[in-house]
């Protein structure tokens, strides 16, 4: 039988109390494998850095579109490992970079600072 991770979006917005990383998700997603988590959360905090410096380079015109996408991938990343409040920090920062808001700093920074906390859970949990 085929396996394929969920990258449904969950059902309430994440609130302060949402862990940084859904440990119940992600077993879920990996039918309990140790091995196969820890090897998830590990590229994961990768992809994050990786995705994150780009994402903090000068902006352009006409980069929006690139941004956009950087930050789609992550949402869809977050989601599947189960770091629902990094989802939701990537989520705003796509659609305001998409719809060209003001606010764009400021979700830049949310973001900046979700992938910082994920990445340190993880390094504490691998």
């Amino acid at each position: 039988m085929k396996q394929t991770l969920s990258l449904e979006k969950p059902e309430t917005v994440p609130g302060p109390q949402a862990p940084i990383i859904d440990l119940v998700h992600l077993s879920r997603q990996t039918r309990g494998d140790g091995a196969l988590e820890n090897e998830l959360l590990r590229l994961f905090a990768n992809q994050a850095q990786q995705i994150l410096l780009r994402i903090e380079e000068e902006r352009l015109p006409g980069d929006g579109h690139w941004r956009a996408d950087l930050a789609h991938r992550l949402k869809g990343s977050a989601r599947a490992i189960g770091a629902f409040p990094l989802g939701a920090a990537a989520e705003a920062y796509e659609d305001a970079v998409r719809e060209d808001r003001a606010e764009l700093d400021e979700a830049a920074q949310r973001l900046a600072e979700a992938v910082e906390q994920a990445r340190r859970v993880i390094a504490q949990l691998l």
